[in-house]
């Protein structure tokens, strides 16, 4: 998956980039010389693919891997968009994410990919891997004295779990003891629009 770029954050409205010094805090328009200016009225379909190109790029993915994961979302019982947030928030990057363990998505995803976790006891190196109720994510013992994990309980102190993971930093183990519900399925774009790019 491609780096985002902070060019990529003034295109779709918001910091996807998790950098604290992104430039859409300090050029909040598009790029390009009419985005502090521009006064385009973007038709339903622009709304509904920004709104999917928005998630996409949040959570790092390509469009296959995007539209696979939402087909398999609609297969499932219950409301499609909701469905379709808790595989993005399921994955194993997202959920090294939320716990504390890396500062981005984009970090976390790296962290994943270069063997730093154990889930259940086993290596997994696979960002798409789904977390379930029961996991066990844990640091794995070769990678514990290497930079990134140093300070991690220093660090974690002031940082509060989303609720459906319980981070043990002493430990740096985190489980799953859920999926996201109720607040914590709202995000910063609108999983209705993408259901309905792509029901078209």
């Amino acid at each position: 998956m491609p780096r985002i770029s902070c060019k990529i954050c003034r295109r779709e409205g918001m910091s996807l980039c998790g950098r604290e010094k992104c430039a859409y805090k300090r050029r909040p328009y598009a790029p390009g010389v009419h985005g502090p200016t521009g006064r385009s009225r973007p038709t339903d379909y622009g709304k509904q693919l920004r709104e999917k190109q928005k998630a996409k790029r949040l959570y790092g993915m390509g469009e296959r891997q995007f539209r696979n994961l939402f087909e398999a979302a609609t297969k499932k019982r219950g409301n499609t968009g909701e469905m379709l947030v808790v595989a993005l928030e399921t994955r194993l990057d997202n959920a090294v994410f939320r716990a504390g363990f890396a500062k981005n998505r984009a970090a976390a995803r790296q962290l994943v990919s270069h063997a730093h976790f154990d889930v259940n006891g086993h290596k997994v190196n696979i960002p798409s891997y789904v977390v379930r109720s029961g996991d066990i994510i844990r640091v794995r013992d070769t990678k514990r004295n290497k930079g990134p994990w140093k300070n991690l309980s220093e660090s974690m102190k002031t940082y509060q779990p989303v609720s459906w993971i319980a981070v043990d930093a002493k430990e740096m183990a985190a489980k799953i003891t859920g999926k996201p519900t109720g607040e914590e399925l709202k995000q910063p774009f609108d999983p209705r629009m993408i259901v309905e790019f792509y029901s078209r």
